[in-house]
């Protein structure tokens, strides 16, 4: 019977030692993550370094399509001829609102995550670096011969003697010093560098700030272009842009109710020499209202130097040519008379456009071609502009009669012909072609005529209100300033031990530079560098490579020497303590 309870017994305790090596070597199911877990999660992944570089890289890549594919905001025309000639390829270009990009929310959603990365990196940093600040340098480690740059050397100086004038060369040297009791002795440790972390984060922040500023100048401001002819003049209302964005928070009736009017524009060529045909200089004479009933002023538009009105900057940014014609209809009366902008299209402005006479009668008359500043013709390639200056002027035009499509309700550029309800002009069995030089008059077939009466030059107008503009500028003053302080400022750590040893005191002096990593086998036997031209005496491990950059390691080496030297007894290096 007892037997049979201590066998009753054994098998129960195996049973249960079976039982737990099973617990033991089965894996146990993870508990359910809680949704504060799940958002610290997120937070962490958020707000690392590796997660901003990406959201700062989707940024780049997202802005390539603003460039390429044309915005709705900038040039509503262009974006109806690209829907009009591309309608499948418009269907998604829409859905993923290509036509808008730095207005669509998946935009705006990477721009603000991209803030909320950097500030979640830097304010934990801001934290911890206050803290090291704020905390005392740590204490010299035990054995100072194995750091990269030391000095060991004896005196019969008394050590509160050395202390005091190490402390002092020390804090000399901005260093922030304390005082620690060792089994090895008495001994200083010191640090400074702390800037070189504050330019790390001021560089951050700036990063911060340049966003918010782009943003503000987005939000809160606008730009435009307007395209004048010189001899008119410019409103600034809405209707007065080719192109125009504004800001979500910008509103219309927030524009400078400024007027101008461009007099004249003048351009010089430099015309000899390699670069014959450079432009040198462009200034473009201005008389200009800040307000409706506002004494006039005179001011002369140069690049770069631009002009200021309440709040506003009007740039130069272009010019080109603009060819006044004289067309006539069937009838005999003038269709249209005036100059015509032509966009250039080389470094010799070869300039194209489109003459349109909606009012002629009995068919509307239409006419593209293109203007030559200096016009020659080449036996290989035909008519073409060998200077950019107006030499010898003189224009290309064809000719087109029918329905201009204006009437029909949809925008049209004013440098392109509709030609769906036109049919091109013919004479001699083929297509009619004219050259025309300046008070040359051209018959067209069928009646009418058109003349080239000379030619002026238009500017384009950049006109923009950016406040944002000054939060950007402190940003990269900031950036830049952040930057030199992290490349110039080093972290640096120095330890002064003093100790006695058979009625003698035994100094020792060494460094690190913050990054810099203990030697990893023991020390071997210390040897001394002999002198040499323009470099001081210093001790090193034979046999041991410090584990900073060369040039990192004389710039150590040399402040340890400096420290050394105004220490008591400095007069002879005898190797390691």
């Amino acid at each position: 019977m007892g037997q049979q309870l201590l066998d009753g017994g054994v098998t129960m305790a195996q049973t249960q030692q079976r039982e737990e090596s099973a617990s033991r070597t089965e894996p146990r199911s993870a508990p359910p993550i809680g949704p504060l877990e799940l958002a610290r999660w997120v937070w962490r992944q958020l707000t690392s370094m590796r997660t901003a570089l990406i959201l700062l890289f989707l940024l780049a890549l997202g802005a390539i399509p603003g460039s390429i594919i044309p915005q709705r905001r900038v040039n509503p025309v262009q974006v109806a001829d690209f829907v009009q000639n591309n309608p499948e390829l418009s269907r998604w270009y829409e859905r993923f609102g290509l036509f808008d990009v730095f207005g669509s929310p998946w935009f705006g959603g990477i721009y603000l995550l991209l803030l909320l990365s950097l500030l979640g990196c830097i304010l934990p940093r801001t934290v911890a670096h206050w803290r090291l600040m704020r905390s005392r340098p740590p204490v010299a480690p035990r054995n100072l011969h194995r750091l990269s740059a030391h000095q060991t050397w004896t005196t019969t100086s008394a050590p509160e003697e050395v202390l005091a004038v190490a402390r002092q060369q020390l804090r000399s040297r901005r260093y922030r010093v304390v005082t620690d009791e060792t089994a090895t002795g008495t001994s200083l440790s010191a640090e400074r560098g702390y800037l070189r972390e504050i330019g790390n984060l001021v560089f951050h922040v700036a990063i911060v700030v340049v966003l918010v500023g782009v943003a503000v100048g987005s939000l809160f401001g606008f730009r435009g272009t307007a395209l004048v002819v010189a001899g008119n003049g410019f409103s600034n209302t809405v209707t007065q842009y080719d192109g125009y964005q504004g800001g979500a928070f910008f509103h219309e009736k927030q524009l400078a109710p400024f007027s101008l009017k461009v007099d004249s524009f003048d351009v010089t060529y430099e015309t000899s020499g390699e670069a014959r045909g450079a432009a040198r200089s462009f200034n473009a004479r201005l008389t200009y209202s800040p307000e409706p009933g506002a004494q006039t002023r005179k001011y002369d538009l140069q690049v770069n130097h631009p002009l200021h009105v309440d709040g506003t900057e009007v740039h130069l940014s272009g010019y080109g040519y603009a060819p006044r014609f004289t067309v006539h209809d069937g009838s005999g009366k003038v269709a249209f008379s005036g100059p015509v902008p032509f966009l250039p299209q080389d470094g010799m402005f070869t300039s194209t456009g489109v003459v349109k006479a909606p009012d002629a009668e009995p068919k509307q008359l239409g006419f593209e071609g293109f203007f030559l500043p200096t016009a020659v013709v080449d036996p290989q390639r035909g008519p073409v502009s060998i200077f950019p200056d107006a030499l010898n002027p003189s224009v290309f035009l064809t000719g087109y009669a029918g329905d201009l499509g204006l009437d029909a309700g949809i925008q049209q550029s004013v440098y392109e012909l509709d030609k769906q309800g036109l049919t091109q002009l013919t004479a001699n069995g083929g297509p009619w072609r004219q050259e025309l030089q300046v008070g040359e008059t051209a018959k067209l077939p069928g009646g009418g005529s058109v003349r080239l009466d000379g030619y002026t030059r238009w500017v384009n107008l950049q006109i923009s209100r950016n406040p944002g503009a000054p939060i950007a500028l402190v940003g990269a003053v900031l950036a830049l300033a952040g930057l030199l302080l992290s490349l110039v400022v080093r972290r640096r750590r120095v330890w002064v031990r003093v100790s006695q040893v058979d009625g003698r005191t035994v100094v020792a002096v060494a460094g690190m530079d913050r990054g810099e990593r203990f030697t990893s086998r023991a020390p071997g036997v210390a040897r001394t560098d002999p002198p040499q031209r323009g470099r001081p005496d210093r001790v090193v491990n034979d046999g041991e490579r410090p584990a900073t950059a060369d040039g990192e390691e004389n710039d150590l080496a040399i402040e340890i020497e400096k420290i050394s030297a105004g220490l008591p007894g400095r007069a002879e290096p005898v190797g390691e303590e």
